[in-house]
C-alpha cells in the first residue's frame, strides 16, 4: 500500500480545520497509509529582515528534509510550481506508483514559504493557485485533492 505524507510547518488549532482533516484522513485509509507530519514553526519577531527570514527558512527546511521518506516522490507546494487539475493530479499520483516510488511526500511550508534546499529536493513542484491561502486551508484543500485523486484513479463516484 502506498504511503502519502503531508509534511507541514505549524500545527492546526481550530477545530473546524482539524475536523475536516480528520474526515479526509478517514476517507483515505482504504487507499493509502496517510500521515500528516506537523513540524514546529520557527519563531521570529513581527518585522523580520531578510537575514532572519532566511534563517527561519533554513531551520524549517532542515526539519522538513529530515522527515522525507526514503525513496519518496517529493512534491513541495510552492507558488512557482505547476497548477494541475484534479484529474492531472490523479494522473501524476498514478505515475508515481508506476515509477516504483513507495511514498509521496507533499510539503507545505510556513508563513515565509520554503527554503531553496527543500525546493531543490523536489521531483515536482505543485501550486494550488496564483492566490494565497492560509496554511490551514491549504492543508485541508490538499487532503481533499489527494482523496479526490484516489477516487478518480479507482473510478469512484466522488469526482464529478
Amino acid at each position: 500500500m502506498q504511503t502519502v505524507n503531508i509534511i507541514c510547518i505549524g500545527k492546526i488549532k481550530e477545530r473546524y480545520w482539524t475536523e475536516a482533516i480528520k474526515e479526509y484522513t478517514k476517507r483515505l485509509t482504504p487507499f493509502c497509509k496517510f500521515n500528516i507530519i506537523e513540524l514546529d514553526e520557527e519563531k521570529v519577531n513581527s518585522n523580520p529582515n531578510r537575514t532572519q527570514i532566511k534563517a527561519v527558512l533554513d531551520a524549517e527546511g532542515k526539519r522538513i528534509i529530515s522527515k522525507l521518506a526514503k525513496n519518496s516522490y517529493v512534491i513541495p507546494m510552492c507558488i512557482e510550481g505547476k497548477q494541475l487539475s484534479s484529474t492531472e493530479l490523479a494522473d501524476k499520483m498514478s505515475e508515481v506508483v508506476l515509477s516504483g516510488k513507495s511514498s509521496i511526500d507533499f510539503i507545505i511550508g510556513g508563513s515565509w514559504g520554503l527554503s531553496d534546499e527543500v525546493k531543490g529536493k523536489a521531483d515536482f513542484k505543485l501550486s494550488m493557485s496564483k492566490m494565497t491561502f492560509p496554511h490551514q486551508m491549504a492543508r485541508v484543500v490538499l487532503c481533499e485533492q489527494i482523496y479526490r485523486a484516489f477516487e478518480i484513479n479507482s473510478n469512484g463516484k466522488y469526482h464529478k
